[in-house]
């Protein structure tokens, strides 16, 4: 398992850092930095009050936490958020309450999503005629389970 260095910065040096609930576990529990009711099927977006910078080669994405989706419909709106490695600004979560008949309060502290950051490579885009064949060919949505 390789180990990257990722800076952090505190916007609020009262907010806990970010860590993992086991080890070996892919995602850092990312914490509300502000106390918030979401009405059912609505959106907020929640402070985290905290800016990282991650290396370049690498990204960040921001995940739902699968107890909070399961136990009380919280997700992420744009699962997973995408943190580009330039970006600075403090990282915020796009909360969403899949509940249609309850609100989910979220009180400052909570863990409310996983940040996992990845290596992603630069691609270069290669314009050509015709792409190669496959099995799968151009099938779509639900193709693989319509034999």
């Amino acid at each position: 398992m390789s180990l990257v260095n990722v800076q952090i910065k505190r916007l609020d040096p009262t907010v806990e850092l970010p860590s993992y609930a086991y080890a070996g576990d892919a995602g850092l529990d990312l914490r509300a930095n502000e106390t918030v009711d979401i009405p059912p099927h609505e959106r907020v977006l929640i402070s985290t009050g905290l800016a990282i910078a991650i290396p370049d080669g690498f990204a960040g994405f921001v995940q739902p936490r699968s107890g909070m989706a399961l136990k009380r419909g919280l997700s992420i709106a744009n699962t997973p958020g995408l943190i580009d490695a330039h970006y600075r600004g403090e990282l915020k979560v796009i909360a969403i309450n899949l509940d249609a008949h309850e609100s989910i309060h979220i009180e400052r502290g909570e863990r409310i999503a996983q940040l996992v950051i990845q290596e992603v490579p630069v691609v270069q885009l290669v314009e050509v005629d015709e792409l190669d064949e496959t099995d799968r060919g151009t099938g779509g949505f639900g193709s693989s389970g319509a034999r």
